[in-house]
């Protein structure tokens, strides 16, 4: 059997893992765009700040490749995929065949057309290691930095730049940062702390034309006419799924690539993981792109085990960010943002001082949605109770305390929620 897997990050791997536990001798290749091993994309803002060095970006056994028998071949782009003929073709014009193939591509940066960005040299998106790289090796020639988008990626982006002592502005269309992960509480409370550490933060607008003469930045221009200056832009709105090579393959493409509840697309012996896929919602079962680290991880171990004959099952994913900024940890996970509060109970305590919020969202005797600021250590016994919908009436009235935890649970809901049969990621 030859599996052949496209990308090289999280989904990856669990799909390689999920692969060697069924067959040990089929051929696997790796073929990824990036010239790196796989590493964790949330620390790269840490490798700009100067906080980790290169060597801890790695989350993977330095022997993981060899001991798996994968050929991992970096700097390798695929350009095409012949469904038919089995076949994936590289920028090199390199063919490669396969029995079974995994899409793990993930996400690209989203650049919307901006007057002024063309031809400008400080440019720069931030999902990438190199993409720090570049601009820590420019860190020199960088004094006022303005990023465009107030989600997960803009402020990582922001708190990397502020720790090489850059003057940086956050500019977001929403009326909160964080906006589709958390809700209004949780981001202004972000919002404040980067005040608090001299992050300029400007809500309800956006940049409409980019200033300078040749490739030289001198500021942004606003949609309320208000001048930012600033010699380097980073563009943070969000990222598309890294699906456009798939044109002409008869692979279904809608938002991402659509795929079962075994990660198989709509072509059969090719399947899809991670941020490229459009996979179930774990509440309503529509098909969405969910970019989501332990999520596409789960998805890549599903595909994995389809790949080599075995059946697991995708139970849906659960939507959950997690971000740390300036020591304020926070994670947000299943609906946080209802938009018929009539069919839910929400619960909320709030200590601004502290820098700490708790919500939960409940629909009956179900937790369906929390966001915990501050005080995160529990967090995965909510994302328990979410998956395995577990009736919180016993304990309801402790879900907000700080110190809530395994003390609360009855046996049977521990035993449910953490035994090895459990179903908890």
């Amino acid at each position: 059997m030859k599996y052949v897997i496209i990308g090289n990050s999280v989904a990856a791997t669990g799909a390689i893992r999920s692969i060697r536990n069924q067959d040990d001798k089929g051929s696997i290749t790796v073929l990824s765009r990036e010239n790196r091993i796989a590493y964790g994309r949330p620390l790269i803002s840490y490798l700009l700040g100067g906080t980790i060095t290169e060597k801890k970006m790695a989350y993977l056994p330095e022997d993981f490749y060899a001991k798996n028998s994968v050929d991992l071949r970096l700097s390798a782009e695929v350009v095409a995929v012949d469904s038919k003929k089995k076949q994936v073709k590289l920028s090199s014009n390199e063919t490669i065949a396969f029995d079974k193939l995994l899409i793990a591509t993930g996400g690209d940066p989203f650049v919307p057309p901006i007057e002024g960005l063309q031809g400008k040299k400080k440019i720069f998106t931030f999902t990438t290691w190199d993409d720090a790289a570049k601009l820590k090796e420019l860190a020199y020639d960088i004094k006022r930095v303005v990023v465009i988008g107030g989600g997960l990626i803009g402020l990582k982006a922001a708190e990397g730049l502020y720790q090489i002592d850059k003057k940086v502005t956050i500019i977001e269309l929403a009326d909160r940062i964080l906006s589709a992960a958390f809700d209004r509480t949780a981001g202004r409370i972000v919002a404040k702390k980067m005040k608090a550490n001299g992050i300029d933060v400007i809500t309800e607008d956006t940049v409409v034309k980019i200033e300078g003469e040749g490739a030289e930045i001198t500021g942004v221009t606003l949609k309320s006419g208000d001048f930012i200056p600033c010699d380097t832009v980073i563009v943070a709105i969000g990222v598309r799924p890294a699906a456009s090579f798939l044109s002409g393959s008869g692979i279904e493409v809608n938002r991402g690539v659509v795929v079962d509840d075994r990660m198989e697309t709509s072509v059969k012996g090719i399947f899809a993981a991670g941020d490229v896929a459009e996979a179930a919602d774990f509440f309503t079962k529509s098909k969405n792109p969910m970019p989501i680290w332990p999520d596409a991880y789960i998805q890549g171990d599903v595909a994995g085990a389809a790949m080599a004959g075995s059946e697991k099952g995708y139970a849906g994913g659960l939507a959950m960010n997690s971000i740390e900024l300036f020591k304020v940890p926070t994670i947000s996970m299943g609906i946080t943002n209802p938009q018929d509060e009539k069919k839910f109970e929400i619960l909320t305590y709030l200590d601004q001082e502290k820098y700490q919020y708790r919500k939960v969202v409940l629909q009956g005797k179900i937790v369906v949605g929390a966001v915990l600021v501050g005080a995160v250590d529990r967090a995965g016994i909510f994302a328990g109770l979410i998956r395995e919908k577990v009736d919180v009436t016993p304990f309801k009235g402790q879900l907000l305390a700080t110190d809530f935890g395994f003390a609360q649970l009855t046996k049977e809901i521990r035993s449910t929620l953490f035994a090895p049969q459990g179903k908890v990621a």
